[in-house]
């Protein structure tokens, strides 16, 4: 069962995992005159056998839809939502070919060059046995003929094994200067076009997907008691559990027409690989100069920034229309005695007036699918950041203090976060990971305690104080809604963490809580609140930072030689010296609009920890 910031009971994401990889690689280097002229090729094969156990026995999600409190509806017994998935063994293949030159041509003493291209194919993944799908709007099956329309297989008209064909066109080039203006000072830049192999975790997560095995996500919160029975409208979705598995060896030539589809309709939780996906890529670009500011200080300076495109995000593959759904929102619009559409109802049966059935607001897939996502290569980000370091080595002092300033923009930060499946450019806001600024100083100190005393005693010898230093401000605060009030139907489930909805935001001062120790609101709370039906809300999912860190470590330790080949040095280590409360986190701060703690601090760092060790080095 998952609540809004803590799970219990058994690991619903268990997978038992072998892999191999095959690689065959070569390089070769040439000095000819003022050039290093460098080629190579890789190639590999990669393998990933899974027999997961995802969920067998099913999940609960307690989000508060109903009370406020995520615990308060467990209480009740009034769950968000349910999960469970059956599967069977999986075979995940990939292959993968690049090759490369590159010239590294020394101009003059103080400039070289380097400029470089690469040539990559990164095919996305298959399934050993074709145990995969996609879904196309209309097109029936030739593989599975009694499949619902939409749903395609590898061996279907157009539909490789790899669900997406392979680019053949990733050509990346690299541009670098190397300038040293005196024997002081140092200037770098750098440009390079990097394309990236998709994660195997794209393929992976579609392991339980019909009739290899099934995801059911419930299409409305259900019954604690019966989680296949919608709590709110009494719906019995009938019992998927367990259910047959095909034998391999489907094609188009030789159909598969056994299978009783009816068990998994209408079919839900489907996070297919689309089928017209590209290769990811990124662009990177670098500046830096270093001085040398004394002869054991240097100070470097950089910028770095990156754009990445064709990023592979989740978004909803049959969302619901909210005008369809208001047009049945009322009493006066449907039959008398039948249901009214509303939040969770996008999967529902209407009646009108005059009869007239309305199987659903979903679009553009039939009303055998509920709740489908796509993987698709449409996401974007940039990170762009002033680096700041200074180095000092020298015998008694090492030091390593670096500051940074950056911000990084995106549509989605993983495949747990869904983008709006309207306007995916809506979507767009600071990254979860993103921290605007952070300073980070580690030092190793050699104790004078020898030259203080004035006397040489032995106790006095090899004492060192290191430690880390860090301030940075903290994580943005993630706000969502997941009582589907914009009638999307992009329901929290196992792969897509919360919905695409969002509060409103009225802007005024957000009042940002420094001090969290307090117990008031991390901002002003009263800023937001719940968007009218059919909106998804006015508030960009991340805006503003929640709590940052101010962070001390330190150790003081002792060498103590024993003879020339054995040492003993003994560590007193302090770990968060100052026992500061570190609220902290990416996830810190609830920003879930129906939670009673909607605004409060929810979890923090650990308190001071100290230890003694001793290491004996012979």
């Amino acid at each position: 069962m998952a609540f809004n910031d803590f799970t219990i009971g058994v690991d619903t994401t268990g997978v038992l995992q072998a892999n191999n990889t095959y690689q065959w690689s070569d390089n070769f280097s040439k000095v000819t005159g003022k050039h290093i002229v460098k080629f190579g090729a890789s190639v590999h094969d990669d393998q990933v056998n899974i027999n997961p156990d995802a969920t067998y026995n099913g999940s609960f999600l307690f989000q508060g839809t109903e009370t406020g409190s995520d615990f308060a509806d467990f209480l009740l017994g009034i769950a968000s939502s349910y999960n469970q998935a059956d599967s069977q063994a999986f075979y995940l293949r990939n292959k993968y070919a690049g090759l490369y030159g590159q010239d590294s041509w020394r101009v003059r003493p103080n400039l070289t060059l380097n400029y470089g291209l690469r040539w990559d194919l990164l095919p996305p993944w298959r399934e050993k046995y074709n145990q995969m799908q996609t879904l196309i709007p209309g097109q029936q099956s030739l593989v599975y003929p009694g499949a619902p329309a939409g749903l395609v297989f590898p061996g279907d008209p157009g539909i490789p094994s790899t669900l997406a064909p392979a680019k053949r066109t990733n050509f990346a080039p690299r541009l670098g200067l190397a300038y040293s203006p005196s024997s002081k000072t140092s200037i770098r830049a750098g440009y390079g076009l990097f394309y990236t192999a998709f994660e195997g975790i794209s393929a992976g997560i579609m392991s339980a997907n019909p009739p290899y095995g099934y995801d059911y996500t419930s299409f409305a919160p259900p019954l604690f008691t019966t989680p296949f029975v919608t709590a709110a409208s009494g719906q019995d979705n009938g019992q998927r559990f367990p259910e047959p598995i095909p034998a391999f060896g489907a094609s188009a030539k030789t159909p598969n027409t056994s299978v009783n589809w009816s068990q998994y309709l209408p079919i839900t939780g489907v996070p297919s690989f689309f089928h017209n996906n590209v290769t990811p890529y990124s662009e990177s670009y670098t500046l830096s100069i270093q001085r040398e500011l004394a002869r054991d200080t240097v100070f470097t300076a950089s910028y770095l920034g990156t754009e990445a495109h064709h990023l592979l995000v989740l978004i909803s593959a049959n969302p619901g229309d909210p005008a369809l759904c208001l047009s049945l929102s009322q009493r006066r619009d449907v039959m008398p005695g039948t249901p009214t559409c509303g939040p969770f109802g996008e999967s529902g049966t209407y009646t009108t007036p005059s009869g007239q059935a309305i199987p659903g607001t979903r679009a553009p897939f039939s009303s055998q699918f509920a709740a489908v996502t796509y993987q698709k290569t449409i996401g974007n980000s940039n990170y762009n950041a002033v680096e700041l370091s200074l180095h000092h080595s020298s015998p008694s002092l090492e030091l390593l203090a670096g500051y940074t300033y950056g911000k990084s923009l995106d549509q989605s930060s993983s495949l747990a976060e869904a983008v709006n499946p309207l306007n995916p450019n809506l979507s767009k806001a600071i990254s979860a990971f993103d921290m605007r600024h952070n300073f980070v100083a580690s030092y190793n100190w050699k104790l004078p305690l020898v030259k203080l005393l004035n006397r040489r005693y032995r106790w006095a010898e090899g004492w060192s104080l290191s430690g880390i230093t860090r301030f940075s401000t903290g994580f943005p605060v993630t706000l969502f809604n997941n009582n589907d009030t914009s009638l999307l139907g992009t329901i929290p489930n196992g792969i897509n963490n919360n919905g695409v909805d969002t509060p409103n935001y009225v802007p005024g001062n957000l009042n940002i809580n420094t001090n969290p120790r307090n117990g008031k609101p991390t901002f002003n709370t009263t800023l937001f609140s719940l968007p009218d039906l059919g909106k998804v809300g006015t508030a960009a999912r991340r805006f503003f930072y929640g709590p940052g860190i101010a962070n001390f470590d330190a150790a003081l330790h002792k060498n103590v030689r024993l003879s020339e080949s054995r040492s003993l040095e003994l560590r007193f280590e302090a770990f968060n010296v100052f026992n500061h409360a570190q609220f902290y986190g990416p996830a810190a701060v609830n920003g879930n609009i129906t939670s009673p703690k909607f605004g409060q601090v929810t979890n923090s760092a650990p308190p001071r920890l100290v230890q003694v060790a001793a290491k004996f080095y012979f």
